[in-house]
């Protein structure tokens, strides 16, 4: 670790500066041999004011740009490259200033004598346990390059997999959005014209009418509160979803809602095969493996079935075992491939295969899920505008036969 001293020479003369040394007493150790008395020692934290920044950079640093690293890097090491170099290139070459500082800063380590895997610990939120365990096994097996090759691939079908999900997503996501703000805009700007039109005719207003109205008032004179009340309810759900036992049975509800069920089933299955099947292929022991595995899926139930699962392995059971009894999170063809792939003594090459297929079926739902989407949207478009329709032309007609 690092220690800031302050030290005085034969001469008097007061000396600042930096030193690396295990602890304080060798810190004051290598002062001393340098000639000089140590007046003041402070260890300095290993952890750089980058490394901590990079809890907050993490969104700067895109998925899309540690996938091309991983290439990158990997063809320059085939192509005979020492690592060190090619951390220095890929640095001169980024334009992003956060990225560029965090290569700089692995150049350094391995200038240092650390590995790649050990400084890439020191930026938990940009490099994934997954990929620091999956680096660690490239060096101590001596195919880094392989081992960064299989990480690229895995960043990119998870990127893949994310970019699908979020794509089916988006287009109700858009259009909900577009419906709040063309309500919040109809209620702060027509429903007052209309409003007094009413009062000057004394047209009876039936309840539906009645209640636009009373929103209209509510958001006219107290948009500020309407605005935070709705930023209340979504800190609330934020907050709660931080607390342990309401994300519990959030995870459990969200695996028992129709058509979503399914769609969550299969892309935790296939990042779990997906997951296992890279670190196996990287050379990380099967318990290591699983124990990464849990750390990157996020569902409660799934991290409990993985936590079974090392327990079992513990016991002397198949892997496939787990997953044969949990047919209610993992489909039954998972295990029953499993179990073919730990009897072939091919495991990970058969988790390769039962990834790709639950990927493929995961693109599939989400295309059904955005052709279900669209109807489901226009009906509740529908009913919306139609009751708004009714609530302000039903007192209208009552404005005409009073004409009349």
């Amino acid at each position: 670790m690092k220690f800031k001293y302050t030290s005085q020479t034969k001469t008097g003369e007061i000396h600042n500066g930096i030193i690396d040394a295990v602890d304080k007493f060798a810190a004051a150790k290598q002062v001393h041999e340098l000639g000089e008395t140590p007046l003041f020692l402070k260890p300095i934290d290993e952890q750089t004011f980058l490394a901590k920044m990079s809890h907050l950079s993490f969104g700067s640093i895109k998925l899309r740009e540690k996938i091309i690293f991983t290439r990158n890097l990997s063809g320059m090491l085939q192509a005979g490259l020492s690592l060190s170099r090619s951390l220095i290139i890929l640095e001169k070459q980024s334009t992003n200033v956060t990225y560029k500082d965090i290569l700089k800063s692995l150049s350094e380590s391995i200038s240092k004598g650390s590995s790649l895997s050990d400084g890439m610990k020191k930026f938990p939120n940009v490099f994934s346990t997954l990929f620091v365990a999956m680096i660690g096994a490239g060096e101590e097996s001596g195919s880094l390059p392989k081992s960064l090759g299989e990480v690229g691939a895995s960043l990119q079908k998870s990127y893949d997999l994310n970019k699908k999900i979020k794509g089916a997503l988006m287009y109700p996501g858009v259009i909900f959005s577009a419906m709040i703000l063309i309500g919040v805009l109809m209620l702060m700007f027509v429903v007052p014209t209309l409003t007094k039109t009413f009062k000057d005719v004394g047209a009876s207003l039936p309840a539906s009418t009645r209640f636009i109205i009373w929103l209209s008032d509510t958001v006219s004179h107290n948009i500020g509160l309407v605005v935070l009340f709705f930023a209340g309810i979504v800190a609330v759900f934020y907050f709660l979803g931080k607390i342990e036992k309401t994300k519990i049975m959030l995870d459990y509800i969200v695996l028992k809602l129709p058509v979503i069920s399914n769609l969550i089933k299969e892309t935790n299955s296939a990042r779990t095969a997906r997951t296992l099947s890279s670190l196996l292929s990287s050379g990380v022991n099967m318990s290591r493996a699983l124990d990464i595995t849990k750390d990157v899926l996020q569902n409660y139930q799934y991290k409990k079935t993985i936590e079974k699962a090392i327990f079992d392995l513990e016991k002397g059971l198949p892997l496939s075992s787990v997953f044969k009894e949990k047919i209610d999170l993992y489909p039954i063809m998972m295990g029953e491939m499993m179990e073919v792939g730990e009897e072939t003594g091919n495991l990970a090459a058969m988790l390769v295969d039962i990834a790709s297929f639950y990927e493929g079926e995961v693109d599939a739902k989400t295309k059904d899920l955005s052709t279900i989407i669209e109807p489901v949207l226009m009906i509740f478009i529908g009913a919306a505008v139609g009751f708004f329709a009714v609530s302000m032309l039903t007192p209208m007609y009552s404005v005409l036969e009073n004409i009349k």
